[in-house]
């Protein structure tokens, strides 16, 4: 655990089903809902053999950098190679992956699509992304169970602080198809994406940006308790929130 220089989230995005806006995350998703159509965010062009995190992906890094002021609907209104990307995913693309594996072993590697193979990267959900919005700051994938998002979160602190970027576009993203929910188990299970603008409170502060919310301290323990006891080390205050 290490303390970090301020860091901010300055923008918020969204691709759930039910959800219109920030205040639906404290509210609720008003259920049930349709999943989010990608094509009606952004339009059609460009999600043509993409996965469907992929897609999701793309929509939440949207609506984050305008909502951070980053970009309107006309275009980029920040340096992109300053901004970097990290994406947290633990399924992500998966059916991507077991297709075109399940196609080699029975047809060998002649047999799989060229749409297909690129697709099958671990970190196609980041570089899609930073390769639609012409983002140049340094791109990655986290992929570490029910710690990922927090684990993302962390990544991105570290690099502001250490000046690898100015923002960091951060997506938490899982898709609901036929293999992901064969992996779990599962019937259903959530289908979406959110994203967050991070950077450094005194970079938000000199471009004029809205503060939605800060981020402090952080550790990682067995239990709640456990963190909540070594998070208190950076401060008198009992932290704001804490998360498993």
């Amino acid at each position: 655990m290490s303390e970090l220089a301020p860091v901010v989230i300055t923008g918020v995005g969204t691709a759930l089903p039910g959800v219109t806006g920030t205040a639906d995350l404290v509210t609720g998703p008003d259920l049930p809902a349709e999943p989010v159509d990608p094509a009606a965010v952004l339009g059609k062009r460009g999600l043509k053999y993409k996965d469907r995190a992929t897609q999701l992906g793309l929509c939440v890094a949207f609506d984050g950098l305008k909502d951070a002021g980053l970009r309107d609907d006309e275009g980029p209104q920040a340096e992109g190679a300053r901004i970097g990307v990290v994406v947290a995913s633990n399924y992500g693309n998966v059916d991507t992956v077991c297709r075109v594996t399940t196609t080699i072993a029975n047809e060998t590697s002649r047999g799989t699509s060229p749409m297909d193979s690129p697709n099958a990267s671990s970190n196609i959900i980041a570089s899609e992304i930073a390769i639609r919005y012409k983002l140049g700051g340094p791109n990655l994938t986290v992929c570490n169970g029910d710690a990922s998002g927090l684990d993302a979160l962390r990544w991105a602190a570290t690099m502001l602080n250490a000046g690898r970027a100015d923002q960091f576009l951060v997506i938490g993203v899982e898709p609901d198809n036929e293999m992901v929910r064969k992996l779990v188990g599962a019937d259903r299970i959530v289908d979406g994406a959110v994203a967050v603008v991070l950077e450094r409170e005194e970079t938000a502060q000199e471009r004029g940006a809205r503060i939605r919310a800060r981020i402090d301290g952080f550790a990682r323990t067995g239990t709640v308790e456990a963190g909540v006891r070594r998070l208190r080390t950076l401060g008198d205050d009992t932290p704001g929130g804490w998360y498993l």
